[in-house]
């Protein structure tokens, strides 16, 4: 009876350090798949109980393998700016979408996320990147997502041009303190109504009296052909004093608004504000040279012509940014970190995904840096937790074990021919 079950206990080895191999194997397979996280073998004793004490009932041993999901990997720089790292806890919120719009939801640290045939951040195994619409200042668009049903693909290619219409206008400039009555001066200034066109107004500044001056604008032109009007400006005078120092000491009206009606590119109506006192500055000193005119010292005006998509940017807090060619950037979405009471328990898939048990508990979907939730890194990922060297040590390790198992099955097996042969 005792050589059994000591054959049986030393299958029950060659069983365990088998399991052992496959575990060290599959780690070794997998040392360069980014966000992997190493298995190692647990083993366990069975114990046979023993009721007679002069007689031993020898066990047995079972293994069973852990995954360390909540190890940190080292961060490996990308030269692909959409590839992203988890510096600290939780997971991405991935989804395989279904034709049907349906979308079965996992959760990963592989982070080699790039834009597909459809514009979404996916992995090369078809895992889409989720996160939220957000506007122009980051926020929500839809309130905060406590849910992933909230959560949408990541789709860079969603704003594919961006123009900005032009709202204010600052201007520093002197008028000819030494022009006659009536004479006149003007300055143009270009500017982008909301579809991206450009068009140009003239300021014309005719001189009332001393230290008086009248400034009315001119309609909105072509500013390659300015005999084309492309907008209708407001009829407005403002008249304009200046104290016995060339300082502007008075508007009327105010503030200074720029106004064009009928913009021919079908854009909405203009409005920009003119600054000549705080930011900007309007002066009234003598003419430089002799010659009556404007003397632009500064002339900044915000806005931009259309632009094309170029690139997108994600910084550590999850917020995607898109970039593009007229120097504009907008805000898109924002990428959540999904959190877990015990990632360690979560269920592996292929692909390098998982899936929420009951021992791991929901998720929980937090901003990036919020509590254990780690922030983003772009342009890196996360290399693989595998120990080479520390897989080939135990590899020795099963391998001794499971030699000397199957030595004692041969011992026992001997042993028992033995007895065979005495009792024949």
């Amino acid at each position: 009876m005792s050589l059994g079950n000591a054959i049986n206990t030393a299958v029950s080895a060659l069983n365990a350090q088998s399991q052992a191999i496959s575990i060290i194997s599959d780690n070794i397979s997998n040392s360069s798949t980014v966000g992997y996280k190493a298995t190692t073998a647990s083993f366990s004793s069975l114990v046979t109980q023993n009721y007679n004490s002069s007689s031993y009932a020898s066990g047995g041993v079972s293994v069973t393998d852990n995954r360390n999901v909540g190890l940190q990997g080292l961060i490996e720089s990308s030269t692909v700016s959409t590839n992203l790292a988890l510096d600290g806890g939780g997971f991405f919120v991935v989804a395989e979408l279904g034709n049907n719009g349906s979308a079965d939801y996992a959760y990963t640290r592989n982070g080699e996320f790039s834009a597909d045939k459809d514009g979404n951040l996916s992995t090369n195994s078809g895992y889409v990147l989720m996160g939220y619409r957000v506007d122009s200042d980051g926020n929500a668009l839809n309130g905060d997502a406590f849910s992933v049903d909230d959560l949408t693909a990541i789709d860079v290619d969603i704003v594919s041009g961006l123009a900005q219409a032009s709202s204010a206008i600052t201007l520093s400039a002197g008028l000819p303190a030494d022009a006659a009555l009536n004479d006149t001066v003007s300055l143009d200034v270009q500017f982008y109504d909301s579809l991206g066109v450009a068009h140009q107004t003239t300021l014309t500044y005719e001189k009332t009296g001393t230290n008086t001056w009248e400034m009315t604008v001119g309609n909105a032109v072509d500013p390659d052909d300015s005999t084309s009007i492309t907008g209708t400006g407001a009829s407005a005078t403002y008249a304009l004093v200046f104290d016995t120092n060339g300082k502007l000491s008075s508007v009327s009206p105010s503030p200074v608004t720029l106004s064009f009606t009928g913009l021919t590119s079908g854009a909405a109506d203009a409005s920009l504000t003119l600054d000549i006192q705080e930011s900007g500055s309007l002066t009234q000193y003598a003419a430089q040279d002799g010659e009556i005119d404007v003397e632009l010292y500064s002339l900044d005006v915000d806005g931009a012509r259309y632009g094309r998509y170029t690139s997108v940017e994600i910084d550590d807090d999850g917020l995607v940014t898109a970039n593009f060619d007229n120097g504009l950037s907008l805000a898109i979405y924002k990428i959540p970190v999904a959190t877990f009471a015990n990632p360690n328990a979560l269920q592996a898939l292929s692909n390098n995904v998982f899936l929420p048990t009951v021992d791991s508990g929901n998720y929980i979907l937090k901003d990036a840096g919020e509590g254990n939730a780690g922030l983003i890194q772009s342009s890196s990922v996360e290399s693989s937790t595998v120990d080479i060297a520390d897989e080939f040590s135990r590899m020795i390790i099963a391998q001794q074990a499971y030699s000397a198992a199957s030595k004692v099955v041969t011992t026992a097996n001997d042993m028992i021919e033995t007895l065979m042969s005495a009792i024949r």
